[in-house]
Order: C-alpha cells, then structure tokens, then sequence
C-alpha cells in the first residue's frame, strides 16, 4: 500500500513539475523586451510635414502593430528640454513587439511610400534599440 501510495505521488509531483516547468518557459518566451524605435527629424517645411507626412507615418505604424509613445519638438510635439548638447528639432519614439516585426514595417511598401513622399519636407535619423 505504502508503495503505491508513494508511486502515485512521485506521480503527482512529476506531472506539477512539469507543469510549472512548460509555464515558465512560456512566461520566458512572452516576456522578451521590447523594441524601440527613435527618430530624430530635422523638418524643413512644418506646414506641410504636420498636414501631409505626420499623418501617413502614424498610420502606417499604427496598422503595422507599433505605438507610439512619445513625439517631441517642432510640428506640435511637446517641447524638447536639452539637457547637454543640441536637441534634434523633432524626434519620436516607437515601440515594437520585436525587432522582426520593427524592420517588416520599416522595409515594408507603405512607409517607404511614405519616406519619399516625404523626403523634400524632412530628413530623418533612425535607431533601433532593445529595452529591457
């Protein structure tokens, strides 16, 4: 009886280790870092970068699963504070499940439609970098 007993719950042990096992790996995989995008903007015309450019980019990371978290300087964006250096007059940044999913919207049609479209009104300065 005391063997059984004993078989049944190394049984039981087992199955709940492995369990738990299976759940942290899971936890681990969903729990990478996210991606974040910073571009810092040097506009040459605001009237129609706001008009024109802004919202094309926007909607193009927004349907392509980004975010964006926060836009600062010229065209609207919230002041930009310098705290060593010069500031770039424009920047934004992004936010990306990963960097696969960041480099399928960047190569993608769609904001490269846009980037030329865009490219007599501003220039861009573009870096990727992997949170924590």
């Amino acid at each position: 009886m005391r063997t059984r007993f004993a078989l049944a719950l190394g049984v039981i042990a087992g199955f709940g280790l492995g369990a738990i096992s299976v759940q942290a790996l899971n936890v681990k995989a969903e729990g990478k870092p996210p991606v974040y995008l910073i571009s810092e903007i040097d506009v040459k015309d605001q009237e129609f970068f706001e008009k024109e450019v802004i919202p094309r980019a926007w909607k193009s990371v927004e349907g392509s699963g980004g975010r964006i978290i926060m836009a600062g300087g010229e065209s609207g964006g919230k002041p930009i504070t310098a705290l060593s250096g010069t500031p770039p007059k424009r920047v934004v940044i992004q936010v990306w499940d990963n960097l696969e999913s960041l480099e399928k919207w960047y190569y993608g049609a769609q904001l490269q439609a846009v980037l030329k479209f865009g490219a007599p009104y501003a220039t861009w300065r573009r870096y990727a970098v992997e949170g924590r």
